[in-house]
């Protein structure tokens, strides 16, 4: 406290001091009115003085308590751990504080527990925020289903319509609106097979009820079949399944392909663990998988996709926007990366022509 602050607060305390003794010894029975008028005079006036003193110690350049809080609370429900969904989250997070607004964050992360989601979305409409952002499909679904009111902004959703999430992908009409990881399945097969030009069969392993998998995979089959390639397709309903079926793949695959699916994000490490010393690569959808020892992608970058659905957020914060009119937004450049560090324990020699143009990264 400053010098002059602890002279007026001492000042104040001493006149209060008073005051009380004053009332103390002048007697409090006395049935004599000018005594009586002359005691509240006095009280007055130094009960006044007091309250100066006090009130001029307060630093005036300190703003008032509510306005050095956040104005407003936004929601953010994430499905699961895993280096693709914490990345759009970060993106989300930071695009938001770009924009200057006083926002603070409600983090959710539902820990792939559907019934963790259904209590999240709950308190969430409850507390009357005036958004949501919501990371992967099933978080999207869940918040949609419990309310239509509140506008809500997901990200890492492959495709909003078939999700249900909204009527049209140009033009959502619903509540809901935001960024789609939609992967290049068909550049992610060109680059598979520059990496193992003699592949034929193709093997590929995702969550079977996980819309945005389900949605890759068809492409991913399309892709095959057109190159006249055999697909051996097989899926998992939860992490402790992925041991099991990786397993069922070796001497049955040359390559295996895994697409943006949560569940296989989670288990890269059991995945690879298994793939790897069978020397079969994986390519990812994404490149936080090459983190869990998948070889190569040409992927979405999830922190980009956070920030674009931040800033979506940001403008129906600001009242620029409602989700209904806002059609959905996709990553538009995208770029190949190769893991040298699995590319060597697989043995494999990278394509000069695929090195010039690809990013090599080693985790």
């Amino acid at each position: 406290m400053k010098l002059l602050e602890r002279f007026t607060v001492e000042i104040g305390l001493r006149s209060l001091s008073l005051m009380i003794e004053i009332s103390r010894r002048i007697e409090p029975r006395t049935k004599d009115k000018g005594i009586m008028k002359t005691k509240k005079i006095v009280l007055a006036a130094i009960a006044a003085a007091g309250l100066i003193a006090l009130n001029g110690c307060s630093d005036k350049s300190e703003p008032p308590a509510d306005q050095q809080k956040a104005q407003t609370t936004v929601g953010i429900v994430q499905l699961v751990e895993h280096p693709a969904l914490d990345e759009a989250n970060r993106g989300i997070v930071e695009a938001v504080q770009a924009r200057g607004l006083k926002v603070a964050f409600d983090q959710q992360n539902a820990q792939a527990d559907q019934s963790n989601l259904g209590n999240i979305a709950q308190r969430f409409v409850s507390q009357k925020y005036p958004l949501i952002f919501a990371i992967a499909t099933p978080a999207a679904q869940i918040m949609a289903n419990a309310t239509d009111q509140t506008p809500i902004v997901a990200t890492a959703v492959t495709d909003f319509e078939v999700a249900k999430l909204v009527k049209s992908n140009d033009k959502p009409g619903t509540n809901v609106t935001g960024s789609s990881d939609l992967n290049p399945v068909a550049q992610q097969v060109a680059l598979m097979l520059e990496l193992f030009p003699d592949a034929k069969r193709i093997g590929t392993i995702y969550n079977s009820s996980e819309i945005n998998s389900q949605f890759q995979a068809k492409i991913l089959k399309e892709e095959v079949q057109k190159r006249g390639l055999s697909l051996v397709e097989l899926t998992v309903s939860s992490v402790n399944d992925v041991q099991q079926t990786a397993q069922s793949m070796i001497g049955k695959v040359d390559v295996i392909y895994v697409p943006t699916d949560n569940i296989i994000a989670s288990a890269m490490p059991v995945l690879t663990k298994i793939t790897t010393p069978a020397r079969i690569g994986v390519i990812t959808g994404e490149e936080g998988m090459l983190k869990g020892g998948g070889l190569a992608t040409v992927g979405v970058d999830y922190y980009n996709l956070g920030r674009i659905a931040g800033d979506m957020g940001a403008d129906i914060l600001e009242g620029k926007s409602k989700p209904q009119d806002m059609a959905i937004r996709y990553q538009t450049e995208f770029k190949s990366k190769i893991n040298a560090a699995t590319a060597e324990k697989l043995g494999i020699k990278i394509p000069d022509s695929l090195a010039k143009n690809a990013e090599l990264v080693r985790y």
